[in-house]
């Protein structure tokens, strides 16, 4: 009697389907699971890799958005540069920062006036240098995302 009953039952593992039709029930497909990041008020089904990817790097890591005035004309800094951050903090951030903005301002002044003209240039030399001193800094990797205005 308990064989019998033990054929009819089914065992399944998270993922696993069970599909029902007019001559009993099978064993399904198998579907993807688990925690899945979705944007609030979206309606899309299917969140890529990457996607999670960079959330989990935000989540842990923050992000650093240093800004720099430049002089359309002169290609000098207006100033000190401002540096907003998010979810980046460790127990000494404050002096951290004021001394990104000094790295900032030295990756500006070793630059020549050709490079300072090219706005896609000076961002990329500002991440890579910023992204060397957070990381000697705090063993940490935040987003660097630098901005240029030019005034």
């Amino acid at each position: 009697m308990f064989n019998a009953k033990l054929k009819e039952t089914f065992v399944l593992e998270s993922g696993q389907t069970l599909e029902f039709d007019g001559k009993g029930a099978r064993r399904g497909d198998n579907v993807a699971v688990g925690r899945v990041c979705i944007d609030s008020g979206s309606i899309d089904e299917f969140v890529d890799d990457i996607v999670i990817r960079d959330r989990r790097h935000l989540s842990e890591d923050g992000f650093v958005l240093p800004i720099i005035a430049i002089n359309k004309h002169t290609g000098k800094p207006e100033g000190l540069p401002e540096i907003v951050s998010r979810g980046f903090s460790s127990e000494n951030s404050g002096d951290i920062l004021v001394n990104a903005k000094q790295v900032v301002l030295k990756t500006l002044e070793a630059s020549s006036a050709e490079e300072r003209g090219d706005g896609g240039l000076m961002q990329e030399k500002i991440r890579a240098d910023l992204k060397r001193y957070l990381s000697k800094q705090t063993a940490r990797r935040p987003l660097i995302i630098p901005v240029i205005l030019e005034v």
